[in-house]
């Protein structure tokens, strides 16, 4: 009996290509309709979502192909964006689906690079910081045209430059911001796109204020007030509650009773608000 040769990875890649080949492409249109079957509960109509962009999935995937880990390895995690997407597109917003998708996909691919290529995982609210500065990085190497300082990436993305340093020492054992992209080694820029236009990124946060707002607005005006001026929301800055009093005539203690009084407001819809702040982190 003639034993069965295993298949390559190339062999298996042209498996998937052509299997996800038969799903055809959906027009806007079908997409508006399928994101209104899909929340109101229909499972069919996501995975008829997903299934027809599979092959977005695989164009985005190869840009980030890296010779360690292998590229199905990158697609199956970038399916997990794409599913994540189809759950979470509102036909409301009126935008094609494989620009909304397209952010998650990307973002889903590159955590799992990071994660991948660090030898100790990092927890969730340090990889989301760390994050925030590598992309930081990149968005100033290509405004400033020269790199950028810590001190720079510091003000770019509002924490302490000495929390840049920490973070940027305790990455430095995998990913490397200066090392030459022509190295055999991988650097952070190879895992990080350029930001210098986005628009899925832009409409990504454009969701994330817009859904901050929704929130923000079922409060009353002066609740609404106070919560932007102690969180810097709507570019104000942070104020203290002293200051906040002067600005409103009130004392301190009034203000941090209102303030109190609107975080149990907005505690209510918490899973809503962690969606936006998870977005904006991303």
């Amino acid at each position: 009996m003639q034993k069965k040769v295993p298949k390559s990875s190339d062999d298996l890649l042209e498996t998937y290509f052509k299997q996800i080949k038969v799903f055809p492409l959906l027009s806007f249109e079908e997409e508006l309709e399928l994101s209104r079957q899909i929340q109101n509960g229909e499972k069919k109509a996501l995975h008829k979502l997903v299934n027809s962009n599979l092959r977005l999935v695989v164009k985005i995937a190869g840009l980030f192909n890296i010779s360690d880990i292998p590229i199905l390895d990158i697609i199956q995690e970038g399916n997990i964006g794409l599913i994540q997407a189809a759950e979470k597109y509102d036909h409301q917003k009126n935008v094609r689906f494989c620009t909304y998708a397209s952010w998650w996909i990307r973002q889903y691919i590159s955590r799992y690079i990071t994660n991948k290529r660090r030898m100790v995982r990092l927890p969730q609210r340090k990889e989301e910081t760390l994050r925030k500065i590598q992309r930081a990085y990149h968005i100033l190497c290509q405004t400033l045209m020269h790199q950028p300082k810590n001190i720079d990436i510091a003000n770019e993305i509002g924490i302490p430059v000495k929390d840049v340093d920490a973070f940027i020492n305790m990455a430095a054992d995998s990913l490397s911001f200066d090392q030459n992209v022509n190295d055999d080694s991988v650097s952070a820029m190879d895992t990080h796109e350029d930001y210098t236009y986005s628009p899925e990124r832009n409409l990504m946060k454009q969701f994330s204020r817009d859904g901050t707002m929704r929130i923000l607005n079922k409060l009353k005006d002066n609740e609404k007030r106070i919560i932007s001026y102690r969180y810097q929301l709507n570019g104000c800055e942070r104020y203290t509650l002293r200051e906040i009093g002067d600005k409103l005539d009130l004392s301190p203690e009034t203000v941090r009773q209102i303030e109190m009084r609107a975080l149990k407001k907005i505690r209510k819809h918490a899973d809503e608000l962690r969606e936006c702040v998870y977005v904006e982190a991303m």
